[in-house]
């Protein structure tokens, strides 16, 4: 019982990294986490037969991406302009941009019809190449991390933007 504790709780501090034994700023490891929720949702989507669960966990995913691409369009790409290079951040606006289209042609969809769950294996192709561009090493949060942002400062604005977005686009959803 005690260990299940303690490793619940070691699960909500920020992580240390592996390469320099230094926990991740709040912004990364807040992002990184969206990462791996989405990540996981993409492999249960795999799993799935029915048409009703493939259509509630698709539609969890699909606010997940919204509110997630919308809070670094609006706080973290902006704020690390300068700090990262320009050709990775204009990268990462234009596979957001490949994202919102893909999951608008999914949300105008219907499990069963033709091409739908492949659109949503490839939306969660795409989604892992992002994942990928931001967090391999010399990546964007790797850039951000060597940067003078204040990146425990950003995590709290972006933590705050993330529930009032979660709060407009969840009730939505619904």
């Amino acid at each position: 019982m005690a260990t299940t504790a303690a490793a619940k709780s070691s699960q909500t501090k920020a992580r240390r990294t592996r390469r320099t034994g230094r926990r991740d700023p709040l912004a990364i490891t807040l992002l990184k986490k969206d990462h791996r929720e989405v990540e996981g949702w993409f492999d249960e989507y795999e799993q799935l037969e029915a048409d009703a669960e493939k259509l509630a966990l698709f539609k969890k995913i699909a606010l997940a991406l919204k509110v997630h691409t919308q809070i670094e369009e609006e706080i973290f790409y902006p704020d690390e302009r300068g700090e990262v290079e320009d050709d990775m951040l204009d990268e990462a606006y234009v596979e957001h941009d490949g994202a919102k289209k893909l999951i608008a042609e999914i949300e105008a969809m219907k499990p069963g019809e033709e091409y739908y769950d492949a659109k949503v294996k490839v939306l969660g192709e795409y989604i892992k190449h992002h994942v990928k561009e931001e967090e391999q090493p010399g990546g964007i949060f790797a850039q951000a991390k060597r940067g003078d942002e204040d990146l425990d400062a950003m995590g709290e604005r972006l933590k705050a933007r993330k529930q009032e977005l979660m709060a407009q686009k969840g009730a939505k959803a619904s």
